[in-house]
């Protein structure tokens, strides 16, 4: 017990410097380059990793060769190039948040691959104020494209959480904010023409630019394409004069939240739900515009993407690794409850100047929806940077993230709570990050976007370092995560999961067949295909090895495709009998 009670303190101290790193409004060390490169000109190939460190050696991306085309011309040189020598091609920009490898071009390695960034690609934002439109470069990060459009006055309606992306990756992959209003929270159903390079004749020289428009069915193939069409060079966005947005959040009980979602869709145009289920908290986000001379300069920096200290990054994966190590579910729980006790008292990142001062919290569109200050460059302060930054052994974690039909959510959740009261204490591990962020977005025309309004949820929790090590509640997680997919029929955001979210993806969308004859009419040699865009759209089921379901490369259907020396069985679920999970087994340790 005093062991016990010392790693309660340690677990409590390591928390309180992590919130007083949280109120450092310093600039930290920039994030690394996704691309990295070997040899003189990177002539001994080059690696290309995402952002979260979670492409690790087995799982390296290498490619032969990369381009950094700065003009559209330089561009469709690339492209030709590639179309030219039949590689395989694909793009990153700065930035590579994308959990999935859908910007890795290689098959089984670096021959005949070919990757072009879009980071020099990043100037050209022009914005019509009459026609109520603005046309960016591709690699244009979406920050500058949200204070361009602000500074003439104007909003972009639509925009994510998470502003560490660029204009052509914020479409690719259906980003999106949270709506049911209008053209509803899906970045890409505000855009209204897009400019794409694809292959074409050798008396076209190899490649060509094509202006898509609005009027243009092709354009439903383009708005979400997932690089597989060919490569972004331009999007256009439709603007609206600009607005300011009120926000409350309502602390509650969470007993009504299957009942009352559509409610609160409706009332609120930007609303959105964090659920804490340990907790039994539901957090209602009441937001509204309101009009551009209401009294008000807040902004908004979600507390998980602020700078954080180095050593309170580490010190709390050291802290989180230990609990895991010893099994200790007292341990997250502490953690957790006073995680969403510091989250309600700040106001989760909301502020009403230098601080949060109390509700609402008023100000510009542009400074109330998307953040990420931590992205924000200082070099010379190595001491603060990205909580989950690789080069620090900071957080690491899963992102799932469901897209329900608007009439099943009601079920999923009760499914949950029932999961939930068998013992609270379980999902103490998801509370430690954002609970259950409940967000809406409207059914779309895009080919690989929503065919019907539909509800959003993401939920972080802990992955180990090494992927054939099992995690504390393995099989929770794994049961709620087959009960989204597989008994409520949610399909997967595109751009996060595990691989089993994306079995027999393809049947979950309409219009996949009018995507992949827009696919073969815009790249008829499959050039922006790759063994990890084929393997996330065609997969049926993953070949099953020893320890595959612990990082969701399978569903286990025999016990050692868990971790049977660790005491980790495969078993039925408990809520959801059909799904299988790994299941921590006392007696299998005896």
């Amino acid at each position: 017990m005093a062991s016990s009670r010392w790693l309660l303190h340690a677990l409590l101290l390591v928390l309180i410097l992590h919130m007083d790193s949280m109120l450092l409004k310093t600039a930290s060390m920039p994030p690394p380059s996704p691309v990295v490169c070997s040899g003189p000109d990177g002539g001994d190939g080059c690696i290309l990793r995402n952002s979260y460190g979670a492409w690790n050696d087995r799982l390296d991306c290498r490619v032969q060769n990369v381009t950094y085309p700065s003009t559209e011309e330089e561009l469709r040189s690339a492209v030709a190039y590639a179309a030219r020598h039949r590689l395989n091609v694909k793009v990153v920009s700065k930035f590579s948040h994308t959990i999935p490898k859908l910007a890795c071009p290689g098959r089984a390695g670096s021959a005949g691959s070919f990757l072009i960034s879009t980071a020099n690609y990043a100037s050209g934002i022009d914005i019509n104020v009459t026609s109520l439109v603005v046309t960016a470069d591709a690699g244009v990060p979406l920050r500058e494209l949200i204070d361009r459009v602000e500074g003439q006055g104007l909003s972009l309606v639509a925009v994510p959480y998470w502003e560490g992306v660029s204009v052509a990756g914020l479409i690719s992959t259906g980003a999106h904010g949270s709506s049911w209003w209008g053209k509803g929270g899906a970045v890409h159903d505000h855009v209204v023409g897009i400019s794409l390079v694809v292959p074409a004749k050798e008396s076209e020289g190899f490649a060509k630019v094509i202006r898509i428009e609005a009027q243009d069915q092709l354009l439903n193939a383009a708005r979400v394409s997932l690089g597989m069409l060919g490569v972004i060079s331009k999007v256009k966005f439709s603007l609206e004069k600009g607005f300011k947005r009120s926000i409350t959040y309502d602390f509650t009980d969470d007993a009504r939240i299957e009942e009352i979602y559509t409610d609160q869709a409706m009332k609120y145009e930007f609303a959105d739900i964090t659920w804490y289920p340990s907790k039994h908290t539901a957090v209602y986000r009441n937001d509204n515009r309101v009009p551009l001379n209401t009294s008000g300069d807040g902004l908004y920096d979600f507390l998980g993407f602020q700078s954080n200290s180095v050593v309170v990054s580490k010190s709390v994966r050291a802290t989180e690794k230990l609990l895991e190590n010893a099994r200790n579910v007292d341990g997250k729980c502490a953690l957790a409850s006073t995680t969403v006790g510091y989250k309600k008292l700040i106001a989760n990142g909301l502020r009403n100047g230098l601080i949060f001062t109390g509700y609402p919290v008023i100000g510009r569109q542009g400074k109330m929806q998307t953040s990420g200050s931590c992205l924000y460059s200082a070099p010379s302060r190595t001491d603060l940077t990205c909580a989950w930054d690789p080069r620090i052994d900071g957080l690491f974690f899963y992102e799932s993230t469901a897209i329900f039909p608007a009439q099943r959510f009601a079920d999923f959740v009760r499914d949950v709570k029932k999961l939930r009261d068998m013992n609270p204490k379980n999902f103490c591990g998801v509370d430690i990050y954002n609970g259950f962020l409940v967000r809406f977005i409207k059914a779309s025309k895009a080919y690989l976007g929503q065919s019907e309004d539909s509800i959003v949820v993401d939920f972080n929790y802990y992955r180990a370092d090494d992927p054939s090590t099992p995690r504390l509640n393995q099989d929770v997680w794994e049961e709620v995560e087959q009960m989204a997919f597989f008994k409520h029929g949610a399909t997967p955001h595109w751009a996060k999961n595990r691989n089993l979210a994306f079995l027999n993806v393809r049947n979950k969308y309409p219009n996949f067949g009018k995507f992949m004859a827009a696919k073969k009419q815009l790249d008829p040699q499959n050039l922006f295909s790759s063994e990890w865009s084929d393997d996330i759209l065609f997969r049926n089921e993953a070949a099953k090895g020893d320890g595959c379901a612990l990082e969701g490369q399978c569903i286990c259907s025999e016990d050692r495709h868990c971790s049977p020396a660790k005491g980790y069985l495969c078993k039925a679920g408990l809520v959801y009998q059909e799904a299988r999970v790994c299941r921590y087994t006392e007696s299998s340790m005896a």
